[in-house]
């Protein structure tokens, strides 16, 4: 029996910080030191006061997924056009899609699953180009 790799997230223990985007916070849930760098998992939800702002770009991921938990976001993908996601959606963003966030709602929160865990993210000129 092992328990190397085992992590547990509680609500109670919730820590948002800001991250990638200046207008959202992030929760890690503790997946990225269970996996040693492999898997990264966080709650992201808007953040109080803050700007929204979203540029074209694309993640550098082996995988990434994201499931709206509350609220909707809005976004366009390249080769799929516009696609508002609500409570419920979820999305598999293949690795380099260029995309951008086109809005979201003030309480929206999203799940995101992503491997590798420190994974870049780079700006492009275009969704489309």
């Amino acid at each position: 029996m092992t328990t190397k790799g085992f992590a547990a997230s509680h609500l109670r223990d919730a820590r948002f910080e800001l991250g990638l985007r200046s207008f959202f916070e992030y929760r890690d849930l503790g997946i990225k030191e269970a996996t040693h760098g492999r898997v990264v998992a966080h709650v992201i939800r808007a953040a109080a006061g803050k700007e929204f702002s979203s540029q074209p770009h694309l993640h550098h991921t082996e995988f990434q997924l994201v499931y709206v938990l509350k609220g909707w976001i809005e976004f366009e993908y390249e080769g799929q056009g516009q696609v508002r996601l609500e409570a419920g959606s979820c999305v598999h963003q293949p690795p380099g899609i260029r995309h951008r966030e086109l809005g979201h709602s003030e309480d929206v929160e999203l799940l995101e699953i992503a491997l590798p865990a420190d994974f870049a993210t780079e700006e492009v000129p275009s969704v489309n180009a």
